[in-house]
């Protein structure tokens, strides 16, 4: 990979990939992904104070958003077609990035 890159989460994003990964894979999985979020040293974890709601078609989805904001992050990496409202918002403008876009960038000149 070219460049380094931050994942940044919340608690509630941290919730829903528990949650996700105990109903799709297993217990043991999600034990294990939640220790290598806590453990790597490029995770922010920040909780935002404020909720943006730019998001209407599918609220939950506010909660990337709102992190994003809060970490001031450069991209939001999804194939979730909701976020195309976030990314027509004029405020806070966001770079909405699918996954293949994502595995390109950080894999560019390798």
């Amino acid at each position: 990979m070219n460049e380094e890159y931050t994942l940044c989460v919340s608690t509630e994003i941290i919730f829903e990939y528990e949650e996700i990964l105990r109903t799709l894979a297993s217990p043991i999985v999600a034990d294990m992904f939640l220790k290598v979020i806590d453990q790597a040293t490029n995770v922010i974890h920040k909780d935002p104070y404020f909720r943006l709601g730019i998001i209407t078609h599918d609220n939950d989805d506010n909660k990337f958003v709102d992190c994003a904001f809060a970490c001031q992050a450069d991209y939001i990496v999804t194939d979730d077609k909701h976020f195309g409202e976030a990314a027509n918002s004029s405020f806070p403008q966001f770079k909405i990035i699918s996954l293949d876009d994502f595995y390109d960038l950080m894999t560019e000149n390798d």
